[in-house]
Order: structure tokens, then C-alpha cells, then sequence
């Protein structure tokens, strides 16, 4: 827990410092005072701070985010001492739209930045790996939820909303959050058309919580792990043997023997399978608990590729679009209510569970942090009072009518959206810990 943590605290505070430094480098540049650089809220005392020309520069102890204080506009320390007076060169207020935008927006863009670079030094260090959809070769399992709602097993997937996707991870995760997409399977050389409603997104939700997963790979049942002691052992099943049929009933797929095999406890079942192209046979005992002691083979090629130079940076952008596309789907379905998806919304618990557990594994933590940093650029370019999204869009408004907003109308504004935050972050931390669960019905 204390590794999980300590990953947790060091991605927020980086990506916290280089969003603030998205808005104090122009604001510098512009030549608009900055009086605050903060890492964390101070509200009361700071555990650390110095002051460095106009700007004092610090860190709070309140670890919920960071900001920057520019003189002259109305932030979130509500503070408009001063600001009834005619504008002065340094401050915000008195610089013209363009440059106030430019200033507004630097977080969030150096939010996206940061990602691309993040996952392209990925591609070039770690590469990635993937499953190509070609190599699923014989379909996917699914869930009980989702045979409910149309699929079967085997069932190829030919694409998503019109898209057909090269890899298989791309597959299975817009197959999750494709709400009212059109999902084309191939069964058995039938192509047939499917569509993922709110019933659908609501049940795989329900089975995620339940820790089922909605669908895998369908694989042929060739032995790959045999647990010592296990009636598996005992029946001299080895380690490649291709299992092929179960008491003379031709069953292919791993699958159909999770299913089947259960049926027969405290009983003898018969398995054939072939051993260096020779068939053979033998019995095999089933325990109290359903099972025989014999793991499967995954046996689908795994493709993996380093990048360097450009096409580390393209496939930099092309993850960080990729992220980026997944969690604007994502926010439709939490705003579908039929879904039930609002009630996974999750707060800084949540954010932490994403870093793995018990050890540092940097590999996770860059590409946990490439996440968020994505996640928290959308989150604050939203046009919501309070944050940097509804700070330009009065600008916008300004811009376009030439007229600006008061500095009651600002300071208003402001007060809206920071209780609707407030709101919703409780609501989220909350969440994470199932309060609410305390009361539905």
C-alpha cells in the first residue's frame, strides 16, 4: 500500500507542477504577474514556501491539486481585493484576449503534451505488445450477461461502429464502452449485426464488479500447466498434450470444458487428446470442487514492436488519441442513467488502485501518469465555472462580442462551479468506498 501511494503522490505531483507551469510560462511571457506557484492547497499554512521576485512558490498540505494565483483574474482563491480598480499593466485583466486564452489553455495543453511524450518514450524503451485480430482465430467467449444480449461463443468480431480494429485489445475494449454502437460478428461464416445498448453496458458493468469478464479469447484446450498432486498429474497428461474430446463427446475449446467438466464431481470423466499427432486416451477424476488440475495454453502469438525516432512520437500520438477517444466513450455512457455507470465514478482511491501494488514497476507508473494526464486535461478544458474550460469560455464570449463579463458575473461563476466540484468530488470519494451502496434499495 505505502509503494502504491508513494506512486500515486509522485505521478499527481508531476502532472500537477507541469499543468501549473502550462499557465505561469505564458503568463510570464506576457508579462502578467504571477503572486503564487503552488504544489497542493494551503489553505491556513503551507509546509513549504519562498518567495522569488513577485511570485511566492510552495507546497501545501492539502493534496487535492495545485495552482497558480495571477494577479488580476478571478481564480479559485475567490480573492478580488483590488480588482474594482482601473487594471494594471501586470495583471491578467489588463492583457488582451488573446493572451489571456493562450494562458488558459497552457495547462491543458501541456497536459496532451505531456502524454504524447510520455507513451512515445514508452514505444521507444519498452515498446509495446499486442494480440493482432487476425490471430483470434477462433472467436471470443463471453459472458452469461452478454449471451443474454445476443453473442455466442466463438462469435469473430468483424467491427465495431463501423470500424474494423487491428488489434485485439482495441476490440475488446471498444466492444466495453461502444454504447449504442453496431457490433458486426462473423458466426460461423454468417455475418450478424448486434448493438451494445444501456442494458448490455449495464450488465457488463454488474459482471466487471462481480470480477467476470465480459468476454476472452477462445482457445483450443492443449495443456499448459498441470498443478502437482492433481488428478490431472495422476492420469500422465502432459504439458502440449491437444485435449479433443471429453467421455467420446468431441469438445475443441477450453470453454466448453469449464462448462462441461463442473457437471461430473466426485465422478471419473474420459478425456481424448492427441500427444505428438498420436491419439490417446485416459480417465481422469474430478474433484468436490469441479475441477481436474489441468491449465490451458493460451497459445495466441503475442506481437511485440520497439519504435524509435518518428515513429516512436506517431505511435506516441496515436496512444495518447487512442486513451483519449476510450475515456470521451466512457463519459457517455456515465451520462446514459440506464447504465448505471455514474455509480463507478471514483475518486482519488480509485485514481491511486490504477498504480500497481507491492512494487514499483515504472513501465506502470508512466503509462498509469500518460492516463491521467489525459483524463485531467479533459476534465479541466470542460466549460464548468472554476475551471480552466469556464475560464475560456467567457473569453470566448468576450471575444466574440467585444464586451467582457463583470467582475461580479466572474466572481458568481466562479462560486457555481467550485460547489459543483466540491459536490462532485465527494460524491466520487465517496463512491470509493461504497457509501452510497448504504442506500439503494
Amino acid at each position: 500500500m505505502f509503494i502504491q501511494i508513494a506512486q500515486f503522490l509522485l505521478g499527481l505531483s508531476i502532472l500537477i507542477v507541469l499543468h501549473e507551469f502550462g499557465h505561469f510560462i505564458p503568463a510570464k511571457l506576457f508579462g502578467t504577474r504571477v503572486e503564487k506557484f503552488y504544489l497542493f492547497f494551503d489553505y491556513k499554512f503551507s509546509l513549504i514556501k519562498k518567495k522569488i521576485g513577485d511570485t511566492v512558490y510552495g507546497i501545501g498540505w492539502i493534496p487535492l491539486g495545485g495552482y497558480v494565483k495571477i494577479s488580476g483574474m478571478v481564480d479559485e482563491s475567490m480573492d478580488t481585493d483590488g480588482l474594482s480598480k482601473e487594471p494594471e499593466p501586470w495583471e491578467f485583466r489588463a492583457k488582451p484576449a488573446w493572451q489571456r486564452l493562450i494562458i488558459l489553455t497552457g495547462g491543458v495543453i501541456v497536459n496532451f503534451v505531456l502524454a504524447i511524450v510520455i507513451y512515445a518514450g514508452m514505444m521507444a524503451y519498452y515498446g509495446e505488445s499486442y494480440i493482432e485480430s487476425k490471430n483470434v482465430k477462433y472467436g471470443y467467449t463471453f459472458s452469461e450477461s452478454m449471451k443474454e444480449h445476443g453473442y455466442r461463443d466463438g462469435d469473430k468480431i468483424v467491427s465495431i461502429g463501423g470500424d474494423t480494429l487491428d488489434r485485439a485489445d482495441d476490440v475488446r475494449m471498444s466492444l466495453l464502452v461502444g454504447l449504442d454502437e453496431e457490433v458486426v460478428v462473423d458466426r460461423n461464416g454468417e455475418m450478424v449485426s448486434l448493438t451494445t445498448d444501456d442494458a448490455l453496458v449495464s450488465a457488463i458493468i454488474n459482471d466487471i464488479n462481480d470480477t467476470i469478464y465480459p468476454l476472452n479469447f477462445r482457445v483450443p484446450y492443449i495443456a499448459g500447466t498441470i498443478i502437482e498432486g492433481s488428478a490431472a498429474e495422476a492420469s500422465g497428461i502432459q504439458i502440449g498434450d491437444s485435449i479433443y474430446a471429453l467421455n467420446g463427446e468431441p469438445l475443441l475449446f477450453l470453454d466448453q470444458y469449464l462448462a462441461e467438466v463442473p457437471n461430473y464431481k466426485f465422478d471419473t470423466i474420459t478425456l481424448d487428446y492427441y500427444r505428438d499427432g498420436v491419439a490417446m486416451s485416459t480417465p481422469v477424476y474430478v474433484d468436490s470442487t469441479g475441477k481436474i488440475g489441468l491449465g490451458a495454453e493460451m497459445n495466441i502469438p503475442i506481437t511485440h514492436t520497439i519504435y524509435s525516432g518518428m515513429s516512436a512520437i506517431t505511435a506516441g500520438w496515436d496512444k495518447s488519441i487512442s486513451k483519449l477517444d476510450y475515456y470521451l466513450r466512457q463519459f457517455k455512457i456515465i451520462f446514459s442513467p440506464e447504465t448505471g455507470a455514474a455509480g463507478q465514478i471514483g475518486g482519488f482511491k480509485t485514481m491511486m488502485q490504477q498504480y500497481e501494488e507491492g512494487s514499483w514497476n515504472w513501465e506502470r507508473f508512466w503509462g498509469t501518469t500518460a492516463f491521467i494526464s489525459i483524463m485531467l486535461g479533459f476534465l479541466n478544458i470542460l466549460p464548468i465555472p472554476a475551471l480552466d474550460g469556464g475560464h475560456v469560455v467567457f473569453t470566448l464570449i468576450e471575444m466574440a462580442t467585444g464586451r467582457k463579463p463583470s467582475i461580479k458575473v466572474l466572481e458568481y461563476a466562479q462560486m457555481i462551479g467550485f460547489f459543483l466540484l466540491l459536490g462532485l468530488l465527494v460524491y466520487a470519494n465517496l463512491n470509493d468506498f461504497g457509501v452510497w451502496d448504504i442506500f439503494k434499495g
